[in-house]
């Protein structure tokens, strides 16, 4: 309890307890992914599972916390649990070296869905796959100087969205470490038992003049 002082004192030792038995998957281990396994793995969360089939590029690590110059050519997933098993030893980590479909396969159990994917398709064959699970997921994205944030129950991804494939625009690191924070805040509070606004895209961005703008939808159900 003392690694955790600070948390403690926000919601007592019974909550802080309660995290170590909680179980989610971040899907997706670069920008958004790293950020989010950074601000979730220190604080508590008994497993973690990070999938990402992909390597490390020179030029993810500007916006991709978890990587430094040497990494090239490591596997994002196996990078970012070596990080989590390192800043907190009360967490279980566990890569897995493959895309979300290959990981949806092993029917692993988790209290909570992470999306830290860069494309639309894969969001929702997840929306897909947490509805058969009857589990919550986090969805988030981010591009250019905007990004979306929403916890999705019960409404329906598809719906809610064109799916499209596309490439994604330039990225500033700024944004995406904002947008995983949000992201990493729903997950904790609703894995802690703390009352979380469900159903309802959160849409941030910054205007011509530089000011945040912050903008909230009601999501359709299934």
């Amino acid at each position: 309890m003392n690694y955790f002082h600070r948390q403690v004192q926000l919601w007592g030792e019974e909550t802080q307890k309660k995290l170590q038995t909680q179980k989610i998957v971040i899907i997706g281990s670069g920008g958004l992914g790293s950020s989010i396994a950074f601000a979730l793995g220190a604080s508590g969360i008994g497993e973690i599972h990070m999938v990402d089939f992909d390597e490390v590029s020179h030029h993810n690590i500007h916006r991709q916390i978890a990587f430094k110059i040497g990494d090239e050519g490591k596997n994002k997933a196996l990078v970012n649990v070596e990080i989590l098993q390192q800043r907190c030893p009360f967490v279980t980590a566990i890569a897995h070296n493959c895309d979300f479909n290959v990981w949806s396969e092993k029917n692993i159990e988790v209290d909570l869905i992470i999306d830290a994917t860069d494309n639309l398709p894969t969001r929702a064959e997840i929306d897909k796959y947490a509805k058969s699970k009857s589990t919550p997921w986090v969805y988030g994205s981010v591009e250019a100087f905007h990004g979306q944030v929403a916890f999705i129950d019960e409404s329906s991804f598809g719906d809610s969205f064109k799916i499209v494939d596309k490439t994604p625009e330039g990225i500033a690191a700024p944004i995406v470490m904002h947008i995983a924070s949000l992201q990493s805040n729903l997950a904790l509070r609703y894995l802690a038992g703390l009352s979380v606004k469900k159903d309802k895209l959160y849409y941030l961005f910054f205007n011509d003049e530089g000011e945040l703008v912050t903008q909230k939808f009601g999501l359709p159900k299934s």
